[in-house]
């Protein structure tokens, strides 16, 4: 058999097992998907799961059940794209035909000192569990800092504010504000929802160190207190596409062709966090250049020369502060309020009953 082995089971790898199962496939073709864990997390959900408002069990999402899937668990230790081998710890090595690196994000701590050591993150199930349990053991008054004001920073002190109102929460950013990547419209909305809830906004912050209770401010040459520090400060390809000596972007995601494949390994796509795309990283992104990725696949096993793919379009971008208001920008039209709110709550009752 030959085999179409996927590596992680996020937005793009799901998206693209499902459209390969949707079709017809050649009968001497396996498909594998790798992942740690047994389940997809909704991880644009991760920010719920850390501040307590939400169960890891409604963030899970069951893989394909199809006699023409394996689903294997484990975690993938190296890969050698000559040889076309997957390593896979305490396990036997799985060779592969065709080949996805799908396997996501990790924390960006930019070479501060102690910001990995000393700071909690949200970008693994597990580890949105451990940040769940640090702030639900933070003693009521007690201070909760949150290093980067995008999306992430912003939904995480927002969520925690409704979970926990006796805690003193301060968000701190390098820029002039909170979302400074956004439009106007939606920063100004978003400062006036965290004064009215009393969360602290710290601006043109430039961390030197990070200290078990203590950040360093090197701009103003000034120690903050905190109880915890939560970190979503940037994010970068995950460390085992770090050591893959492959060309890539300022940002250390992997160069890709038209096709979304390796230039020098055509027999290797990249999916989602780990690929040079032109748009930020995001679920969305994985999930709609997965169906492309899974066209492919399809035209080339019909042997046939692979379509030329068109330009990956977003619907927009939602935030949520708290359960009953929110943000975002659909169609490049900024939407603040409760709508927002309701069109990403109806957006993640579709992605998990799409998947699951």
């Amino acid at each position: 058999m030959r085999k179409f082995v996927i590596l992680g089971g996020g937005y793009g790898g799901q998206a693209i097992a499902a459209d390969l199962l949707d079709k017809q496939l050649p009968l001497d073709v396996e498909i594998i998907l790798i992942d740690r864990m047994p389940h997809q997390g909704l991880k644009t959900e991760y920010y719920a799961l850390a501040a307590g408002t939400v169960s890891d069990l409604e963030l899970r999402v069951k893989f394909p059940h199809d006699p023409r899937i394996t689903t294997k668990y484990g975690e993938v230790t190296g890969l050698d794209l000559d040889e076309k081998i997957v390593h896979i710890e305490g396990q036997d090595s799985i060779a592969y035909e065709w080949l996805v690196i799908g396997l996501g994000c990790t924390d960006n701590y930019h070479g501060i000192e102690g910001a990995e050591q000393f700071s909690t993150s949200i970008q693994s199930f597990s580890a949105a569990r451990r940040t769940y349990q640090l702030l639900n053991d933070v003693k009521p008054y007690g201070q909760v800092s949150i290093i980067g004001g995008g999306l992430s920073g912003v939904e995480v002190a927002a969520e925690l504010r409704e979970s926990r109102a006796d805690l003193n929460i301060r968000i701190i950013d390098r820029g002039p504000s909170v979302l400074s990547a956004f439009p106007n419209q939606l920063q100004k909305f978003v400062a006036a929802w965290f004064k009215e809830h009393q969360v602290e906004m710290r601006s043109h912050v430039s961390l030197s160190r990070v200290e078990n209770g203590a950040l360093y401010d090197h701009n103003a040459n000034e120690t903050i207190l905190t109880d915890v520090t939560v970190w979503t400060a940037g994010i970068q390809p995950v460390e085992l596409v770090q050591r893959l000596n492959l060309p890539k972007d300022n940002q250390g995601r992997l160069i890709i062709n038209e096709w979304h494949q390796l230039p020098d390994h055509t027999d290797v796509f990249i999916v989602g966090d780990c690929a040079s795309l032109p748009l930020s990283p995001s679920g969305q992104a994985a999930g709609a250049q997965g169906k492309q990725i899974a066209e492919v696949m399809h035209a080339v096993w019909q042997d046939k020369t692979p379509p030329k793919l068109g330009k990956l379009k977003l619907k927009g971008v939602l935030g949520s502060l708290g359960k009953k208001s929110g943000f975002g920008l659909m169609g490049g039209t900024p939407l603040v309020g409760k709508i927002p709110r309701l069109v990403k709550s109806g957006v993640l009752w579709k992605s998990k009953r799409h998947f699951g």
